[in-house]
């Protein structure tokens, strides 16, 4: 035999053990390509370096053909542990790894290197062209770049050039990421297959991103794609699959039933994510990286659903962002049940069975879960799926624990024809082996990907009935590819029609945001500042009415307050506490006018009050009184504004003028103090001041007058009327006069009144004698006697009200200037800090939300723009799938869509 009829027959050998590097190589990421322009590159690995090498070899002597073959005996060991190599590095993908391209051109670099090895051993032995030297030594142009300029001439005897590693690599980490096998069909057909994997990828995350936007709009059933809904009995392996496609134990467990709600789990292939994170958008808990934690959230959202309800149609949003995971969109819903529990509502499996039957309907796919050792014949998933799909044309069967029976009787499952499905059956073997608890298969927040393809792939290549060659699918790396690729097709198929819905809805946007709203734009950021310019506006106005004038006027009548509560401690009567006799008075406030000017109980009693004015504490009560003042503007500006109906701004408001005065009162106050101290030891009157005082007086002491008649007929009112008033009261006076004697104090009743009566009447007796003295002191105030300040102590009302004056008018000057400067200075700043630059964005919408106006003004154009969002997203998808038909030659879809004959598993073929 002849060297080239040798190594003829050598080299598909060589070619066949090649592609065998492919599917050993797990998928850990998706490429990141443009969507407009995917390169179709073939990958760069020794497996297509080796069939070149035995054509290279076809073309040597016989001598040098036969010396070669004991080279290549050894150089076949390595390529076999490199291999191996490549597949454990791509099997056990963690979460720090370096991305796809990266690993794949590492691992064809260390295959590489193993090769040297080999060749050194042997070169010495072997005589060899320079091309091959090259490539054994790692020069080759397909593993370490172009080994020479594009224009220079290639040397006699070596092959062409092959093209850059990096997207070729990277094209080829991701068309065998989920157990792509391919046939010895060529290279041209197996890049372009390739290809087309990516570009179904693309497309496939894509819409699913799409789907995602048609969720935030909601109000409309068919505004939406379609998803993959998993149904199945309780403990039929339906959590088991979920958890090998994701790679993480993540659903809830338990013995009694736990999935209550539906799971809408969308699962994110991110190729250069250093981590494996998860994330519950509705609930704002931002990323979880503990899978646990996940699992007990899941849990905890499933528990809160009352027991009484058992389960609620409420979905639950959870999303998984991972390089070892498909991008899919799956729905996980409560298993069904045959006997409902003890501790179960007695409809809970009707209510399990319309919940499932809402999801299951068109144009959702259905993944019908059903356990190997139960015949198909009872499986509660093919019977619900066979309600709305009776073709079964949009259900996947999934038969679980395969490892449970008898291979014979397995494979007769998966080739059912009683129950025929158009996507067939596909078996899996979910379980991760317990005696595999090494760090390799640690359960713990790793992933089980490993562990779980590991063990279904020791199960079916034991049993020659799942033979490669054999017509049942198997696997779920097998499940996750024809997942994808039917969840893509469905929603392509679903995408003309979409369209149509979105355009209806948004030409129903477009009119309701022009008819109600005018076109007028709005966002949360803009009615905020709007809101605020306005309120900093009305501020202003305030601020210009509310100067010292007002501040002397709130002063002015505190302080006469304040002198007429001490005239009734030192001047006036008091309240009376019992009905018996008063002691008789030496000196009486009626004989004031008569009075010795000189003698000294007057002198004390002026002093005494003077003293209680001037040391009351003005600097205190005059900041309290402002302060309170101006935050009772504030409050009113909030009412009158827009910022009424937003409690959080009320409130943010609200504590800016609050903080900002109580920190002035602190300092303001003490420095007042110290203004107002020399009127505590003596006070000098003009005589322009003492009329003053004396004209103020007047006026304050015939309002109190008024106080009094008004709580006189008060008392009238709740006692039931005037006489019976009047006898009260003429019974207490005799009393007081001694014309009546009573045993005790008459607290308890007395001369035929209860003692709830006998209350009354003194309290009507003594605002009679205030009235009264109210009269004397007026009829005093107005005499000529009152009309010098000589005689202050004849008129004590004068003088200290011209002294209350007095206070008043250092204190207004002092807050004008220190006070309302300071706080209609800080007041506007302070809003820009609380309503502005410390607000995030979601505080800005939740504020301007708690508008239903703006709510529904806000909806209106959110609504807006992402409809219009999702139109062009969708019509980009469809540019898409037609280039991608271009490019392989088949012809693009019309608007009017295409024949629904021969629909093939295409990776655009509706």
């Amino acid at each position: 035999m002849t060297s080239r009829v040798l190594f003829a027959r050598l080299s598909p050998l060589a070619r066949r053990h090649a592609y065998q590097l492919r599917p050993a190589i797990a998928r850990s990421v998706a490429p990141r390509f443009n969507y407009s322009n995917v390169p179709a590159a073939r990958a760069i690995s020794f497996a297509r370096v080796l069939p070149k090498l035995f054509s290279k070899f076809a073309t040597l002597g016989a001598v040098g053909g036969g010396a070669t073959i004991a080279g290549m005996v050894y150089i076949q060991n390595q390529a076999s542990a490199g291999v191996t190599y490549i597949s454990d590095l791509f099997n056990k993908t963690k979460t720090g790894a370096e991305s796809v391209a990266g690993e794949v051109y590492g691992g064809a670099s260390d295959t590489v290197s193993r090769l040297q090895r080999g060749w050194l051993a042997t070169k010495d032995k072997i005589e060899t062209p320079q091309w091959l030297q090259d490539i054994l030594e790692g020069k080759d142009a397909g593993v370490g770049g172009s080994r020479q300029d594009k224009g220079s001439p290639e040397p006699e005897g070596e092959p062409p050039k092959q093209s850059g590693a990096g997207p070729a690599a990277a094209g080829a980490g991701a068309a065998v990421a989920f157990g792509y096998n391919s046939d010895d069909e060529g290279d041209e057909k197996q890049q372009e297959r390739i290809a087309r994997d990516d570009q179904m990828m693309l497309l496939t995350k894509k819409m699913i991103q799409i789907r995602s936007l048609l969720q935030s709009i909601g109000q409309s059933e068919s505004l939406t794609l379609p998803s993959i809904v998993v149904i199945g009995s309780q403990s039929s392996g339906k959590s088991s699959v979920l958890e090998a496609i994701v790679g993480h134990e993540f659903l809830p467990k338990g013995n009694n039933m736990v999935t209550r709600r539906p799971i809408e789990l969308t699962l994110v292939n991110t190729p250069n994510a250093q981590a494996e994170f998860a994330e519950f958008p509705a609930m704002g808990l931002g990323r979880i990286t503990d899978f646990s934690q996940v699992q007990k959230t899941l849990t905890d959202l499933n528990l809160a659903v009352p027991a009484e309800q058992c389960v609620s149609d409420e979905p639950i949003q959870l999303q998984i962002y991972s390089p070892n995971v498909p991008d899919l969109s799956l729905i996980d819903l409560p298993g069904y049940i045959q006997v409902t529990g003890m501790d179960q509502p007695p409809e809970l499996k009707e209510k399990i069975a319309a919940l499932c039957e809402k999801y299951i309907q068109p144009p959702n796919v259905i993944l019908a879960i059903s356990a190997a050792d139960v015949d198909l014949a009872n499986s509660t998933a093919l019977r619900a799926s066979r309600r709305v799909d009776p073709r079964g044309e949009r259900t996947i069967g999934v038969i679980t624990k395969m490892d449970l029976v008898d291979a014979n009787r397995g494979l007769s499952m998966l080739m059912d024809k009683k129950y025929p499905l158009r996507l067939g059956y596909v078996g899996v073997v979910c379980r991760v082996p317990t005696s595999g608890a090494t760090m390799l298969f640690n359960r713990g927040n790793s992933n089980i990907s490993d562990a779980v393809v590991k063990n279904e792939k020791a199960y079916f290549s034991s049993h020659p009935e799942f033979a490669p060659n054999s017509p049942v699918s198997t696997g779920t790396l097998t499940l996750k590819q024809k997942l994808m690729h039917v969840l893509e097709q469905t929603m392509a198929s679903s995408l003309k029609e979409t369209s149509e819905v979105v355009r209806q809805e948004l030409a129903e946007a477009t009119y309701e945001f022009k008819v109600q709203y005018n076109d007028r734009p709005l966002s949360a950021e803009t009615y905020l500042a709007e809101s605020l310019d306005s309120f900093k506006h009305s501020f202003r106005g305030f601020a210009d009415d509310f100067g010292r004038e007002q501040v002397r006027a709130l002063l002015k009548h505190e302080l006469d307050q304040q002198v007429l509560n001490i005239l009734a401690q030192k001047y006036w009567n008091r309240p009376l506490e019992d009905i018996t006799p008063p002691l008789p008075e030496t000196d009486p406030l009626t004989d004031l006018p008569k009075a010795d000017p000189e003698h000294p109980l007057w002198h004390l009693k002026l002093d005494t009050s003077t003293s209680s004015l001037t040391k009351l504490g003005i600097g205190r009560l005059a900041t309290t009184v402002v302060a309170a003042s101006l935050q009772t503007h504030i409050d009113s500006l909030i009412g009158n504004s827009t910022f009424a109906a937003h409690p959080f701004a009320r409130q943010a408001i609200t504590e800016a003028s609050t903080s900002i005065l109580r920190d002035l009162s602190y300092d303001i106050a003490d420095e007042l103090e110290i203004c107002v101290k020399p009127y505590k030891y003596r006070i000098h009157l003009e005589d322009s001041e003492w009329s003053k005082g004396r004209e103020n007086i007047s006026k304050v002491l015939k309002n109190e007058l008024k106080d009094c008649e008004n709580a006189i007929k008060y008392v009238e009112d709740q006692v039931g009327g005037k006489r019976k008033l009047r006898d009260v009261m003429g019974f207490i006076d005799r009393v007081r006069s001694g014309q009546v004697v009573l045993e005790g104090n008459g607290v308890g009743g007395a001369g035929g009144f209860s003692a709830a009566l006998l209350t009354k009447g003194r309290e009507a007796v003594f605002l009679r004698d205030r009235a009264g003295i109210i009269r004397l002191r007026l009829t005093a105030v107005k005499s000529k006697q009152c009309a010098s300040k000589n005689n202050k102590y004849y008129c004590p009302e004068v003088f200290l009200d011209a002294v209350a004056d007095k206070l008043t008018t250092t204190a207004d000057l002092f807050l004008d200037a220190e006070m309302l400067s300071k706080f209609y200075y800080s007041f506007p700043r302070e809003l820009d800090t609380r309503l502005g630059r410390s607000l995030t964005k979601s505080d800005i919408e939740r504020f301007a939300r708690e508008d239903p106006k703006i709510k529904r003004h806000l909806d209106v154009v959110r609504r807006k723009e992402l409809l219009e969002h999702v139109l062009k997203e969708m019509e980009g998808l469809r540019q898409l799938e037609n280039g991608a038909r271009v490019r392989s030659g088949r012809r693009p879809r019309s608007d009017s869509g295409e024949s629904s004959q021969k629909r093939g598993w295409g990776v655009f073929s509706r």
